[in-house]
């Protein structure tokens, strides 16, 4: 892909697909498993008996156990041509699956620190996660610092067979790389990451891709009554936009229309925030920096399935222009809404962009934000809380869980509909009482979803920013979730 008009891309490792070992590379990556009379080690055919049982000695001498995500580096043995060799921990062989290979491969990848090339046999195991896991376990974001001190491994290759194989290769890098994607631009600092910036780079991004863009400014918001976008918006000297994307394949059998959180920076606007980690609402605009980057894998992975993405762009700040607690808007779709606090922003643009793809009675629409802090407290930093239609809901929960995205689908209580009723407007923007925010938001969003639209609100405040150390294939800062399970589930479709 093109250079984007940020000021700054994570450093990410070629990884490309091969039926057998190049001639030289610097490290070999092999899989080991922890067996019950000690370390294993799975042949992969590419070397002699002699050669495998010289690389299991050796490791066993050194006390490699074969446990999940162990490394083990050795020296290279005569009749390999590398420089060292890295044994990648697998645990128990029985209980092997997709998430464990991804975890190890991903770690694998990250422990390589300037090295030119190396070649990983894990893929006689699966060939997707571990391209999925080189690609993201290798990406490492420094921003715009001076020296960055070491680098991740520029090429990995993948080793496989089969007829299937360089189709399960090409699916893992596509994903991985939308995933990348969506790190790249929640990673942004909002110093350069605004919404008419944003809106630029989503327009390159559509150039590259073959998308459709369309991008309303703030005469057009006006104009077309876009009051939820206008309210947060306005109080900033950045003004908001809606963007919307487009892959319209010839052959769609469907179409699914996602809706994104771009608040691409939060203050809280009037309800300003306490000054304490504030740094990281940077990242507000997670869910659709990920709407975003699952409309470009669906057109690089060609599917039969169309693909709206909408997302409403806005820098919540206190200003004099800013909207006010007390304050009654009315949205894209004629809804009013008493806000009660400027901090339950989120919603009010989400509104506008749901009632704006719903007038094209989509299959599936699905929204994306890091809407609420109660989904932390419900939840945690690392499991996306999902709600909307029962059933979908449960379904994109099963598919977030198989890809190794953690998510739990969440109910829609009566009462929660109930208490968002305000005696000045048709709803109100937060309930009264603390109790069952994540909820209560997903209540608020139902009511701009159209007649008959399968739908689901997709919470992911806590696991699309990592603020602790890196583990698995989940680098520190930006995360990409839910870009594998929105992509996973087109292809299921």
């Amino acid at each position: 892909m093109k250079e984007l008009s940020l000021p700054a891309t994570g450093t990410a490792t070629t990884v490309t697909f091969a039926k057998k070992l190049p001639k030289a590379y610097d490290a070999l990556l092999v899989p080991v498993f922890k067996g019950e009379d000690g370390l294993e080690l799975a042949a992969s055919g590419q070397f002699s008996e002699d050669i495998d049982v010289s690389i299991w000695e050796l490791l066993s001498t050194v006390g490699a156990t074969g446990k999940a995500e162990e490394i083990t580096r050795i020296p290279a043995i005569e009749g390999v041509d590398a420089d060292f060799i890295v044994a990648v921990g697998l645990g128990d062989s029985e209980k092997l699956d997709d998430e464990t290979l991804r975890r190890a491969s991903a770690v694998a990848a990250r422990s390589l620190k300037d090295v030119e090339t190396a070649v990983t046999t894990l893929g006689i195991f699966g060939i997707q996660p571990v391209t999925e896991g080189s690609v993201l376990g290798a990406y490492s974001y420094t921003g715009q610092k001076s020296e960055t001190g070491s680098t991740p491994v520029s090429t990995i290759t993948v080793l496989g067979e089969g007829k299937t194989a360089k189709d399960e290769f090409e699916r893992g890098l596509i994903a991985a790389e939308a995933v990348n994607l969506a790190r790249d631009l929640v990673n942004a600092p909002s110093s350069h990451l605004y919404p008419e910036s944003y809106a630029t780079v989503i327009t390159e991004v559509a150039k590259t891709y073959g998308l459709d863009v369309d991008v309303r400014d703030e005469k057009k918001l006006v104009k077309q009554g876009f009051g939820g976008v206008l309210a947060v918006g306005m109080g900033s000297s950045r003004k908001p936009r809606l963007v919307q994307l487009r892959y319209q394949p010839k052959k769609a059998k469907k179409h699914v229309s996602f809706v994104g959180k771009g608040i691409t920076f939060d203050t809280g606007g009037i309800s300003l925030k306490p000054g304490a980690n504030m740094d990281q609402m940077i990242s507000d605009m997670g869910g659709s920096a990920a709407v975003i980057a699952t409309a470009v894998a669906a057109a690089r992975l060609k599917l039969d399935i169309a693909v709206t993405v909408t997302v409403a762009l806005a820098e919540n700040m206190p200003d004099g222009e800013a909207f006010r607690p007390g304050d009654v808007i009315t949205h894209y779709n004629g809804t009013t809404t008493e806000v009660l606090n400027t901090d339950a922003e989120g919603r009010l643009v989400l509104a506008d962009g749901l009632a704006l793809a719903s007038e094209e009675k989509p299959d599936y629409l699905i929204d994306c934000a890091t809407l609420t802090g109660a989904q932390i407290i419900a939840l945690g930093d690392r499991t996306s809380g999902i709600m909307g239609d029962a059933d979908f809901a449960a379904q994109l929960a099963t598919i977030g869980q198989k890809v190794g995205e953690q998510a739990w689908a969440m109910p829609l209580p009566e009462e929660l509909t109930e208490a968002l009723k305000s005696p000045v407007a048709d709803l109100r923007n937060i309930t009264p009482q603390r109790s069952g925010g994540m909820l209560s938001a997903g209540c608020f969003l139902k009511e701009f979803v159209g007649e008959s639209i399968t739908w689901a609100h997709v919470d992911i405040a806590g696991p699309s920013f990592n603020t602790s150390a890196a583990y698995g294939y989940t680098p520190m800062r930006a995360t990409g979730v839910p870009v594998r399970t929105f992509v996973a589930f087109l292809e299921s479709l």
